[in-house]
């Protein structure tokens, strides 16, 4: 009797999640933990941006987390709204990918780069230390903002904790010709401060958004907490003179 698995045994699982259909993702980070055992990921952060994110609109991700966001940006702007996503993990980017084509998103525009001051290639490994060390040594092209020329833009979603500046650096001229929302996820504590001073030299308003990972109201009913206690720290901030404020929040 041998050992090989049956054709049914290797087709991938599928996940119903809050956003739609999903791949099972096989690795056991935090964004791939909650989809499995909620059907969503950090909801907290999009019940914040639904209220700016609307119908037509130009939404632009930096990390694409599996796509789990970008499916519900993606339904949230409509079909005649656009979202773009920058992603530098060539397998993030194919399960990103795969997560589109499965629901049949067509208004979401692809990138594989990162999103940085200005053009360059850089070894993955050299920006994501906890990627595989299969991709490490994988050049990926380093793009600034500006350069991809977006005729719209509204919000600037950041995954990746830190890089606030350094898109910022790159962005100049789109900020100052959209005004765009930007929600970004804060770095350690010698780098936050600086960064709510830059987006407030921009013109903008801050405010902290502490959404927890876990959710007792998520889509699977699991009552189960993976992630007790675990928040993240992040800045939502809006254009002076744009009407937009969130008074709830603690205004930085």
């Amino acid at each position: 009797m041998n050992n090989l698995h049956s054709p049914a045994d290797a087709m991938p699982q599928l996940l119903k999640t809050r956003y739609g259909v999903m791949n099972a993702v096989p690795v056991r980070c935090a964004p791939s933990r909650s989809l499995a055992q909620y059907g969503e990921w950090i909801d907290q952060e999009l019940d914040l941006l639904s209220e700016i994110v609307m119908d037509d609109g130009c939404v632009f991700e930096f990390g694409s987390e599996f796509g789990a966001h970008t499916l519900w940006f993606s339904r949230a702007v409509g079909d005649r709204g656009q979202v773009h996503v920058a992603e530098p993990d060539r397998m993030l980017m194919q399960q990103l990918c795969a997560n589109l084509a499965l629901n049949g998103l067509a208004n979401v525009h692809t990138h594989r780069l990162w999103l940085g001051r200005a053009a360059a290639q850089t070894q993955l490994g050299e920006l994501l230390s906890n990627t595989d060390a299969a991709l490490r040594k994988e050049r990926v092209p380093v793009r600034a903002l500006d350069d991809i020329e977006l005729d719209a833009l509204h919000l600037i979603k950041i995954n990746y904790p830190g890089e606030l500046c350094s898109v910022l650096d790159g962005a100049a001229a789109t900020i100052r010709r959209h005004r765009p929302h930007l929600y970004f996820r804060m770095g350690e504590q010698d780098s936050a401060e600086e960064e709510v001073r830059r987006v407030k030299e921009l013109g903008y308003r801050c405010w902290s958004h502490l959404p927890y990972l876990y959710s007792r109201g998520n889509h699977a009913g699991n009552p189960i907490n993976l992630f007790p206690g675990r928040v993240h720290q992040n800045v939502i901030a809006a254009p002076q003179g744009s009407g937009v404020a969130f008074d709830r929040l603690d205004e930085l």
